[in-house]
This record gives structure tokens, sequence and C-alpha cells, in this order.
């Protein structure tokens, strides 16, 4: 019963159409079969039609990029532990925690939108080199021109606007800068969480005169959904996708 309601809530959102955008936050996770930030969960977001499909990375202690979205899973540390240590762990779903080699291997074969969040890490020297990975794989993967860059560090943010090519979407998640100061280091939108723009509604026109984009997360209700629509931000990072694009279809 369960996944037949889902297959025709999945049913209805791919034929919503609207002028603010989908994100669906760390995939399509609750899913039958899913899991946070899996293959399954980013191949789900695209059958679904999302704008686009958000994710977490980390640079684990041999300098590889893993997928995940707390600091630690299964009693290791993302930062201290090796790749293969971490690729022994199994995500609820039973997948393997990708890579992410596996992750944008799998986005090959997928058209939507690749968000990629930068965990605030230890250093600033580990998050540049984290930059310098991403952007790089992203061009051996010819998906550079499918990539957004966020992150709560500003120094990730600075780092994506200097390393990625020119253009590239970078968005600051903390929701402590004005779109001015944020406009003026080059970064390209605001990725806020949807209170900021209770406390600050001005933000949203104030980024669009600017030509920055305007995101807000993680929204799953439908009136903070609604008020946000009216606002006129760009996009919407949710848990609910079908919920949300329910809702852009009236």
């Amino acid at each position: 019963m369960m996944a037949m309601l889902w297959c025709g809530l999945v049913a209805a959102a791919q034929t919503a159409t609207a002028q603010t955008g989908v994100v669906a936050h760390r995939g399509l996770w609750q899913a039958p079969a899913s899991a946070q930030n899996s293959i399954t969960a980013l191949a789900l977001a695209d059958r679904a039609e999302c704008y686009g499909s958000e994710f977490d990375v980390w640079l684990t202690a041999d300098s590889a990029l893993v997928v995940n979205h707390d600091a630690s899973f299964g009693g290791l540390p993302m930062e201290t532990s090796t790749l293969a240590a971490l690729q022994q762990l199994s995500l609820p779903n039973g997948e393997r925690m990708p890579s992410l080699e596996n992750y944008l291997t799998a986005a090959a074969s997928t058209s939507t939108r690749l968000i990629l969040e930068l965990k605030h890490h230890s250093t600033a020297e580990r998050e540049t080199a984290a930059v310098q990975r991403i952007v790089a794989m992203a061009e051996r993967f010819g998906l550079s021109d499918r990539m957004e860059y966020i992150s709560f560090s500003l120094h990730a943010c600075r780092e994506f606007v200097r390393l990625a090519p020119a253009g590239t979407p970078v968005m600051y998640l903390h929701g402590d800068l004005s779109p001015a100061e944020l406009h003026a280091m080059g970064i390209t939108g605001i990725d806020y969480h949807h209170s900021v723009f209770r406390a600050h509604p001005e933000w949203v026109e104030q980024a669009h005169a600017l030509g920055m984009t305007v995101n807000a997360w993680t929204v799953n209700d439908a009136p903070t959904m609604q008020y946000l629509i009216a606002l006129h931000v760009d996009l919407i990072t949710t848990n609910a996708p079908a919920l949300l694009q329910s809702l852009l279809q009236k």
C-alpha cells in the first residue's frame, strides 16, 4: 500500500510545472528502499523531475571524497577515517556509503542538477583541498555545467568561486550575511534556512536585484512552502518533494 501511494505521489510530481525549483534534500530518500545521500535517492530525485538533488561531501583522512551528512557514521569520523573503512559501512537501505566518484558515475545518467554541499571541515586547508578535488572530478566526469556548490563555510564558498568554472552557482548557507555582502565576494546566491526569510523578507528582492539566486531550506510543511512561493524564492530544498510539487501545480 505504501509503495502504491508513493508511486502515485511521484507520478503527480512529474507533471509539476512552476517557477520555483524543487531541490530534494539529501536526494529523494523517504521512499521505499531509499536512504539519505544514497545512489537510489539521487535516481529517485531525477525520476521525479526535481530541479536538483542535494548531497553532502567530506574529505577523508586519505584525501578521498565521500558522500555523507554527519561528521561521523557508524562510529567512524569522516575526516579521520579512510575511504576504504567508510565504504565498509552500509546505509539504512543496504547500499554502501558512496564515494563522490560513485555518486558522479551514477549522476552521469541523470539530468537533475547536482547540489553539492561541502561540509565545514576542521581546517581551511582541508576545505581548499576538498574544493580542488571536487572541481577537478566534476570536470573529469563532464558534469561541471550541472554542479551547484553550497556550504556553511564562507571560506569554502570563496574557494568554489575561485576554482570552479566562471558562472558556476555558489551559495552560502549560514544566513548571517546580506545579499550585497555575498555579491561583493562573487558568491552567486543565498541558500538560507526558511526562518531567515521570515526575519528578512527583503533579502529576496535584494538578491534578485543583484542577479543572485535565492534558495530556502529545509521546508517540509505546506504553509511555509506557500509563504516562500509567494515570496518568489527561486528554489526550495525539502524532504517532501512531492508535496511541494503538488502545491506548485495549483
